[in-house]
């Protein structure tokens, strides 16, 4: 195998950057220093803490244009969106670095003249961070920003295809003077992320990524006594109901399914739609997804850029034609978007809908990551959980209707991680996220993040008289 590391734009094909992949000796290296940083950090106030991380993130924000560029040639977001991601990284760290004092503050059980208890926060030690292409910046803060919060150092792995995220996150860290060694980033292979798990130097592993990856991770993990925290598969689902405000519901199941070409952890891939406005739903919603302009993500009128690699494209285009194969409907004309969207090994891919779908076909049970959605008729509520429900996947769904007192209802029965009312594809940091099923386990963000990434500490402490 070969040490090089060549990103390959989805925009036109080309080597957009190489880099060199982390030796033995790098990684040795790197996890000595973070040992040594690590033990020095632990005893840095708080105060001290939050200063550099918030100057860390004002000087992401300063550069997010040029950032937002570099992310549309690495992974094809158009760039019209991709500085925001920059906005969505400011605000979930910020919120994170606000709630900390209360998180790691001593919880005071009990204080006489006899006996004081109380309980304190430790920080893990080296925290393991596995970061993904399809949102880099966003992924990576949901534990970077807590973990060096709480007093750990962080060593983290960014995806082949966006690797030059994690030099700009670096970069920012030593521009706000967090001490050498808190933080830091390595490009490595897969045989190399494996030796990390098992080296017996780290203490946690953070992992976004596919199913097949996180089984991988927990398995080099097991017999170390550490932790993982996995973020994994989904197929989440919407149900609308017949009382929607049915513009609104259509605009925003539309953004939820196909941004980002829908490669989101929390897109929504399968609608089930109430009998009574099946129709006009599926209808309004094709009329949504016609608007989107497919091409390049540079260009700044593009909505709908290419998928990250001609491979992901091509599995997307097998689960379509499968679906068709057995009785589903397209109903977008391809064609319309003046791209051969259809064409093997093309990045590029066109938004589908797709209906007379049914859960015997992969499209609405196997995770799709990508611009397409199946839309299902249902008669009833129970009908819709039933549905929802029947999935190997748990981390999101969405219920789309009027009444609140409903919505709770029907997410109480959901076997999902988050449970949203008119609402999808969106992290609230003061929200623990976290998934059920093949979706993952542990959770990061809100108070719940603080606590998979310290450790309890008691103390008993009686006088003697």
């Amino acid at each position: 195998m070969t040490n090089v590391l060549k990103i390959i734009s989805p925009v036109d094909g080309r080597i957009y950057a190489e880099r060199q992949f982390a030796s033995e000796h790098d990684i040795n290296y790197a996890l000595s220093l973070s040992a040594t940083a690590q033990a020095k950090w632990k005893q840095t106030p708080l105060e001290e803490r939050q200063s550099i991380c918030l100057a860390a993130v004002d000087t992401l924000l300063k550069h997010k244009r040029e950032l937002g560029e570099e992310l549309s040639w690495q992974m094809g977001r158009p760039i019209r969106y991709t500085s925001s991601e920059i906005d969505g990284f400011a605000e979930r760290a910020r919120y994170m670095i606000g709630i900390a004092e209360q998180q790691l503050s001593d919880i005071l059980l009990s204080e006489d003249d006899q006996v004081t208890r109380y309980i304190q926060h430790k920080p893990l030690g080296i925290v393991f961070a596995i970061v993904p292409w399809n949102y880099p910046y966003l992924t990576a803060v949901n534990s970077i920003i807590p973990a060096i919060m709480a007093g750990n150092a962080v060593l983290m792995k960014p995806s082949s295809q966006t690797a030059l995220t994690a030099e700009r996150i670096a970069e920012a860290f030593k521009s706000a003077k967090l001490p050498e060694g808190v933080f830091q980033q390595l490009l490595l292979t897969h045989e190399a992320t494996t030796k990390i798990v098992t080296s017996g130097k780290i203490d946690y592993v953070t992992f976004t990524g596919s199913v097949k990856g996180g089984k991988l991770i927990e398995r080099a993990a097991a017999g170390h006594f550490i932790d993982v925290g996995l973020e994994l598969g989904g197929k989440d689902p919407a149900y609308v109901r017949a009382d929607v405000d049915l513009d609104f519901t259509i605009a925003n199941i539309t953004d939820g399914g196909f941004f980002n070409s829908g490669q989101s952890c929390c897109a929504i891939e399968r609608i089930y739609v109430h009998e009574d406005i099946y129709r006009p739903f599926v209808d309004g919603l094709i009329n949504q997804v016609n608007q989107y302009r497919l091409g390049n993500p540079l260009d700044p009128e593009t909505t709908l850029g290419p998928m990250v690699r001609a491979m992901n494209a091509n599995r997307v285009r097998k689960q379509i034609q499968q679906a068709v194969e057995k009785g589903a409907q397209t109903c977008i004309d391809t064609t319309i978007f003046g791209i051969d969207s259809e064409k093997q090994g093309m990045a590029y891919l066109a938004p589908q809908v797709l209906i007379n779908v049914d859960h015997g076909m992969s499209i609405m049970t196997e995770e799709t990551f990508g611009p397409v959605v199946g839309i299902m008729k249902v008669s009833s509520d129970e009908q819709a959980i039933q549905l929802m429900n029947d999935s190997a996947y748990g981390l999101t769904a969405s219920i789309w209707t009027r009444d609140q007192e409903i919505a709770i209802n029907i997410g109480e029965q959901l076997q999902t991680g988050t449970c949203f009312m008119n609402r999808c594809d969106y992290l609230d940091p003061a929200l623990a996220w976290t998934g059920v099923k093949h979706s993952g386990k542990g959770c990061s963000l809100s108070g719940f993040g603080y606590q998979r990434l310290t450790r309890p500490k008691s103390f008993h402490l009686r006088v003697k008289t």
